[in-house]
Parts: structure tokens; C-alpha cells; sequence
């Protein structure tokens, strides 16, 4: 029994090692929902909202991001050329 319980824990480690990390934010979402939830005697569902929510919010921010670097190349490029028209607007 201990032996298969080792083998199944390590198959599932390397099944998680093994796929990308796509949940950035997740963790500082978790731990801040679950510390949050702990408060109102539902630290599993604090941390599942939580993660959800640090996830759409690292989401959010990476938008912003490209934007401004769009908003910046654009600028960039009229500069460069006076004609240059903005591919990504209609």
C-alpha cells in the first residue's frame, strides 16, 4: 500500500512537471483568498476565488501592457513615416 501510494505521488508530480504553467497569478491570488477565507471559516473556497481572480488580474495587466507597447510602436512609426497607418485600426 505505501508502495503504490509513492508511486502514484510521484507519477502525478511528474505529470505536473511536465505541463506548462499557464495559472500566473493563481498562487498570490490562492494564498490571498485562502488567508481572506480562513476569516470567514472558507479558506478552500477563498482560495479558488482567489485564484481565479489573481489569474483574470495578471490577464488584465498583460493587456494593458500590449497596448501601450502597440500605442508606443505606432507613435514610433510615425514618426519614422508620416503615411504609416494603423493596421490594428479600422
Amino acid at each position: 500500500m505505501k508502495a503504490l501510494l509513492i508511486a502514484s505521488a510521484v507519477s502525478l508530480s511528474l505529470a505536473a512537471a511536465a505541463t506548462p504553467a499557464l495559472a500566473i497569478g493563481c498562487f498570490s491570488g490562492a494564498a490571498a483568498g485562502a488567508v481572506a477565507g480562513h476569516m470567514a471559516h472558507h479558506g478552500v473556497l477563498g482560495a479558488i476565488g482567489g485564484c481565479i481572480a489573481g489569474h483574470e488580474w495578471h490577464k488584465h495587466q498583460m493587456r494593458q501592457a500590449d497596448l501601450q507597447n502597440r500605442q508606443s510602436y505606432i507613435q514610433e512609426r510615425q514618426k519614422q513615416d508620416p503615411n504609416y497607418k494603423d493596421p490594428w485600426s479600422e
